[in-house]
């Protein structure tokens, strides 16, 4: 098979752990006889830097002509410390969720046995911890109305929902759980926000359509404490963006490193797949980076977006295999081990394959 993807490597260690993704994944089209032809396009700060916006024309035409998109991370310290700038590059991933039509983000949080001693949380709280949160990209306070009046003294941000978003997210989360254990969870703050109320009425009116899904509804908050106490018992979650945004990161601390675990963004057009890490701008050019989250984010575009399970489980299999060997940065050596450089785990992984 052939395949064209679109490669945005972004700020920071962006381009460092892509590049690792990339010798992975040409790896394993090599041993299933398939063929990847790689488009690099700009996104982020350093496309402000060469044509004055986060997320160019031309990145989103060859985003739009390519089967997937392969993306690394982006944000620079110097927007970081100015709130006045006028261009952002946060703003080119707004802005190209709501081109691409990428409604759902897909972030699964899971534990490796290797590793299940890293977490910061207890053995026992975390063993079996096997989730999937689907949060909705494109809606909400993130694309609301914003602004300021009183003379700048008083800021607003709107949250704003309609059903038809809420039913299209949902709908994922429902037939995800179909493939799952058959458990899903709607969290909202239904006791405060009329958004809230609008999801959970929604949903509650779709459990018909999916009779045997097991449907609990959640306020925000006593979720944020079950996560951190008992993770193991949830499945699939669904939830608005903002809520979607701090609990994911919750979520992927459980692991034990944020540099483990992937994601994917799911909608109209093309899908993006994506480490859940930042541009970690002080590590840039250290060679120090985990390439893990992303090389596992090329395992799910293997098997989400060309539906190639055997290659996907061939990349999670070595993925495991390095955890076991001690084959890893520094995020995650043990005490009085060698540190691997992030170049160094991508050789490995691709000598093993």
């Amino acid at each position: 098979m052939k395949f064209k993807i679109a490669l945005l490597a972004g700020d920071g260690i962006g381009p460092e752990v892509i590049n690792e993704a990339v010798k992975v994944s040409d790896a394993i089209a090599k041993k299933f006889n398939h063929e990847i032809i790689w488009t690099p396009a700009l996104t982020g700060a350093c496309a402000i830097d060469a044509v004055g916006v986060p997320y160019p024309d031309e990145t989103h035409e060859i985003c739009m002509a390519s089967d997937a998109v392969l993306f690394g991370a982006i944000g620079h310290p110097k927007y970081d410390n100015d709130p006045t700038a006028k261009v952002r590059p946060e703003q080119g991933l707004l802005l190209m969720r709501k081109k691409l039509g990428l409604f759902a983000n897909v972030r699964p949080t899971f534990t490796f046995p290797s590793l299940i001693d890293n977490s910061p949380l207890k053995r026992e709280r975390i063993e079996g911890t096997d989730l999937v949160f689907l949060r909705e990209l494109t809606g909400g306070i993130y694309f609301g109305e914003k602004g300021r009046r009183d003379g700048g003294e008083t800021a607003y941000d709107n949250c704003v929902y309609t059903r038809a978003e809420v039913q299209r997210l949902a709908k994922k989360g429902f037939e995800l759980a179909m493939t799952r254990s058959k458990k899903l969870c709607c969290v909202d703050k239904a006791n405060v926000l009329e958004t809230s109320r609008l999801w959970r009425e929604t949903v509650q009116a779709m459990e018909k359509d999916y009779p045997e899904v097991t449907v609990s509804y959640e306020f925000v908050d006593a979720v944020a404490m079950r996560l951190v106490q008992w993770p193991n018992t949830y499945d699939v979650l669904i939830t608005e963006n903002l809520f979607g945004d701090i609990l994911t990161d919750e979520a992927s601390v459980i692991s034990g490193s944020m540099g483990l675990m992937p994601s994917a963004s799911v909608g109209e057009h093309t899908s993006l797949y994506e480490p859940i890490h930042g541009s970690y701008p002080q590590a840039t050019g250290l060679n120090i980076a985990n390439p893990l989250a992303t090389i596992l984010s090329a395992a799910m575009m293997f098997e989400d977006a060309f539906g190639l399970k055997e290659e996907a489980e061939a990349i999670r299999n070595v993925v495991n295999k390095s955890l076991e060997q001690g084959i890893v940065t520094e995020d995650l050596v043990a005490k009085g081990a060698k540190a691997y450089k992030t170049s160094e785990v991508g050789d490995w992984l691709v000598a093993n394959l």
